[in-house]
């Protein structure tokens, strides 16, 4: 299946064409490509904003965590995150994503206290001071409501929204959601990721939580296939090789490459040296379609997309 992307004004659509079966000579199957499906993939509202899709958007990582895998520790202040969030703006981030809570592999769950001391105050300076959308990367319903009431501009949920609560939560205040797919928790995931057919199964995730979701009263959302969530090295990479396979849901696509294991994998470097793996990476989902990348390294990144923006549109 091939998938074929235009641009018009802040609306990006995508044409699904399918080769039909017939019993003529391969060399005149061009011409029988037909448009199967077009999705249009409307814009979002966060705040005051709209998120409309023309590019490639750019999600600035900030862990207020001592122990997150690639930079735990150096934001775990409110004075230097909030810091570190104006820089990634300033190199060129559309959105902040702010989270309290490692969910490395292996990581163990926090109490809600802890990660509401860790996020709420970073969260509730960030939406005063910045400029664009702030979102909460969190799955417990208690500190997403007091960041929503902070006024927080977005859920970012690894949890897919399984507790009932986070769909209400979305629903009353009215912000968009990422729904992202994993396989087991954080603690457990990457001990045996296991899928008939990966592409397949995320899709099937996708169409039951976003329906459940519609069904809440939650407007507006984001998807995220979930690289190293519960995936191998293969899962991850068939992910961001199909990645067109999202699109269809009619919902933008988000995906979060960013210094992960699979490149360690690859490379055999450690978190700190996975920047040129994390850009490769980053190019090829801009190239199969990414609405949003979630990143660390903003500025770096940002350069890579408008190389590979101009090359998927030439």
């Amino acid at each position: 299946m091939l998938i074929k992307a235009c641009c018009t004004n802040s609306t990006k659509f995508y044409f699904i064409n399918k080769i039909i079966n017939c019993p003529f000579p391969r060399v005149l199957l061009p011409c029988l490509l037909i448009t199967e499906v077009m999705v249009a993939v409307q814009p979002i509202t966060c705040g005051e904003q709209k998120l409309t899709f023309e590019r490639t958007l750019i999600m600035g990582v900030v862990n207020v965590t001592p122990d997150s895998f690639s930079d735990g520790g150096l934001y775990f202040d409110t004075k230097s995150a909030v810091a570190h969030a104006k820089q990634l703006v300033l190199d060129g981030a559309d959105l902040i994503d702010v989270g309290g809570e490692s969910t490395r592999p292996g990581a163990m769950p926090l109490s809600v206290e802890q990660e509401t001391q860790r996020v709420l105050p970073v969260v509730t300076r960030l939406v005063q001071e910045l400029s664009v959308p702030v979102s909460i990367d969190t799955h417990k319903p208690q500190l997403a409501e007091s960041c929503l009431k902070a006024g927080a501009h977005l859920l970012n949920d690894i949890t897919g929204l399984s507790d009932p609560s986070m769909v209400a939560l979305a629903a009353a205040y009215n912000v968009p959601v990422v729904i992202m797919h994993m396989q087991g928790t954080p603690t457990t995931m990457q001990e045996h990721p296991t899928y008939h057919d990966v592409i397949a199964e995320i899709n099937t995730f996708f169409k039951q939580r976003v329906a459940t979701a519609r069904a809440g009263g939650v407007k507006n959302i984001i998807l995220d296939p979930g690289i190293g969530f519960g995936k191998t090295l293969e899962h991850n990479l068939l992910i961001l090789k199909h990645l067109d396979a999202f699109m269809t849901h009619g919902w933008p696509v988000l995906v979060g490459p960013s210094r992960k294991s699979f490149i360690g994998m690859i490379t055999g470097l450690p978190a700190q040296e996975r920047l040129e793996g994390t850009i490769a990476a980053v190019a090829v989902a801009v190239m199969n379609g990414a609405h949003v990348v979630r990143v660390h390294d903003v500025r770096a990144c940002k350069r890579a997309i408008q190389v590979a923006e101009a090359i998927r549109g030439a």
